[in-house]
């Protein structure tokens, strides 16, 4: 009897020790796993994404982008949209200071009234990336964005490779945003000299406040009213592209006078497929996204940003992380926006 409670008692000591192991194994995975946690936070890092608008589909593509990959590095992102509206902009970035950013990321609505935020961040002592717009006399501390200067060439190219005599008309954006010069720079590279030459005429130079799309067909439909021939019309976007058609088609022209974008909006490539806008620019906007997230966290974390390139802000040559964008038309529409998942086959040609 006394035998068997000894081997029962040895029995259940050495259960108690591998438990006592196993719990141990447990504890130091779990510790592992805090440790790993920890270090996926980026030590609680948290970015401010302050949007000038919400109104085109491309931002909201951006803003969306920009969470999922902040997510997957474990930081904390805090998104504001401005609305087009400069003053709620600045309260807005603001307010992300009071909630103790670490990064300022910008969309600038105004390129010279968003310096005012920028100046309030950095008084802070929080870094700041321009996003894709950049803001004038500011010093930021990165200026990320695709090539808007080889957007407007590849919008002017197209249209004259398509149309290389004929009336133009160019719509651009609102001129608060530095993108508008930028664009405005590269097309007239193109265009200008062919002007002169009289190659061209072009029949007016507008500028769309907002970027609004009501703006591009009032503007179309003053000429077309007027009995103005329109062979080509180099609108700033896809949405700006949308109110030059919905002009052109009252006055049944659609898809005979070419007309241009950029972001390749869903709608824009629907239409490029219905063959009533020409082309679009492609901007991979993942990638933008993606690259401004991880510099965030470079800078949060007091890491050092090398970029090749700076661009002169009015007042400071600031760091330049600059893409390249792509034209697309109707011949490389697969090749590009649909290959590269940006929008699905169904969605473009499925309606």
């Amino acid at each position: 009897m006394r035998r068997y409670i000894t081997v029962i008692l040895s029995t259940i000591l050495i259960a108690l020790i591998i438990l006592l192991i196993i719990d141990t194994r447990e504890l130091k995975n779990l510790s592992d796993s805090r440790a790993r946690e920890s270090e996926g936070n980026n030590n609680g890092i948290k970015i401010g994404l302050s949007m000038g608008t919400l109104k085109e589909d491309r931002w909201l593509r951006d803003r969306d982008i920009f969470v999922a990959r902040a997510k997957a590095l474990g930081t904390d992102v805090i998104v504001q949209n401005a609305n087009n509206n400069d003053e709620d902009q600045v309260e807005q970035v603001n307010y992300l200071l009071s909630r103790g950013i670490d990064v300022l990321v910008i969309v600038p609505n105004d390129r010279e009234k968003s310096a005012d935020a920028v100046e309030a961040a950095k008084k802070a002592g929080v870094k700041v990336i321009a996003y894709d717009r950049l803001v004038l006399k500011s010093n930021v501390d990165l200026y990320i964005s695709f090539d808007s200067q080889e957007v407007g060439k590849l919008m002017a190219q197209a249209l004259v490779d398509k149309v290389p005599r004929g009336n133009y008309l160019i719509i651009n954006g609102d001129p608060s945003d530095n993108n508008t010069s930028l664009l405005k720079k590269g097309y007239d590279d193109v265009l200008a000299p062919l002007a002169k030459a009289g190659e061209i005429n072009i029949i007016a130079e507008e500028w769309a406040e907002d970027w609004m799309s009501e703006y591009a067909f009032n503007i179309t439909e003053k000429y077309l009213q007027k009995g103005t021939k329109i062979d080509a019309i180099l609108a700033a976007d896809d949405m700006l592209a949308a109110g030059a058609i919905r002009a052109l088609s009252e006055y049944k022209l659609s898809g005979k006078a070419m007309v241009t974008g950029q972001d390749a909006d869903l709608t824009a490539c629907q239409r490029i497929v219905d063959g009533t806008q020409f082309m679009t620019v492609y901007k991979p906007v993942d990638r933008l996204a993606e690259e401004a997230v991880d510099m965030a966290v470079k800078l949060a974390k007091g890491e050092s940003i090398s970029v090749p390139n700076t661009i002169y802000d009015g007042k400071y040559d600031v760091p330049y992380y600059v893409l390249q964008p792509v034209a697309v038309d109707i011949s490389n529409l697969d090749d590009t926006v649909i290959k590269d998942g940006f929008h699905n086959y169904d969605e473009i040609y499925g309606r």
